[in-house]
């Protein structure tokens, strides 16, 4: 299976879409799956620009034609009514097949999204060409309690969509990066799944994301791993 991970820097506008398409097309042709990170068609600190930029499912059709020549994973803020949720889409054969809502939304220190966004409450595995996908959204996976659903459900794989600032600089690396990469390959051991994180890049009213995607073996091994700071697509065999 060929997985394309697309480590971009969102806007805080629309034209991400278009965006998005770019890289769909000119990688559809190479590759199976393409992920990109959490939010990747909003950009992260929407706050009250959520009633203008959020996007209901129903203006992603391009997004769902696309995917009948590949696999598409990608975060998007949705609205329902005057309920805006962060989620993770996944487009398969010409329609969304999961639609995964972020349960646990941080709302300390620099993040609000408690504030602006209703938080989902479940987690499940999919079926897609015969493997079993969950799909989870950041803050999601630094809750042991959901490595624990995680294990019930079994997946054979594992996405985890990111906008992670980068924070705690040391002489030798960021602490985030260390705490996350000990977190997903803790999860890729205890569930015997691949799995797979994409984290975006860029900046945003002072804050900076530190990429970093990568893929995660089902012995907890880190296969591959991109670039920090830096936009980057690569297209991986897992």
């Amino acid at each position: 299976m060929r997985v394309t991970l697309a480590q971009t820097s969102p806007k805080l506008n629309r034209l991400n879409l278009e965006e998005v398409i770019k890289i769909i097309e000119a990688n559809k042709t190479t590759t199976d799956l393409i992920v990109f990170p959490e939010l990747a068609l909003s950009g992260y600190l929407l706050q009250d620009k959520l009633h203008e930029d959020a996007w209901s499912e129903s203006e992603l059709t391009s997004l769902a034609e696309l995917s009948r020549d590949v696999d598409i994973a990608i975060g998007a803020a949705l609205r329902d009514g005057d309920i805006f949720q962060n989620c993770g889409l996944y487009f398969a054969q010409g329609m969304v097949v999961a639609k995964h809502i972020k349960v646990h939304l941080p709302n300390y220190g620099m993040f609000e999204e408690a504030r602006y966004f209703k938080g989902g409450d479940s987690f499940e595995a999919f079926e897609v060409d015969g493997k079993r996908v969950s799909l989870l959204i950041c803050e999601d996976l630094w809750h042991k309690s959901v490595h624990r659903e995680l294990i019930g459900l079994n997946p054979d794989l594992i996405i985890v969509h990111a906008a992670s600032p980068a924070r705690g600089f040391e002489d030798n690396g960021l602490n985030i990066e260390k705490s996350w990469y000990a977190i997903i390959q803790r999860v890729a051991r205890e569930c015997s799944a691949q799995l797979i994180f994409v984290n975006r890049v860029g900046f945003e009213d002072g804050l900076g994301f530190w990429g970093g995607s990568c893929v995660v073996d089902n012995e907890g091994n880190i296969k591959e791993q991109l670039a920090k700071f830096d936009m980057a697509i690569k297209t991986i065999e897992i």
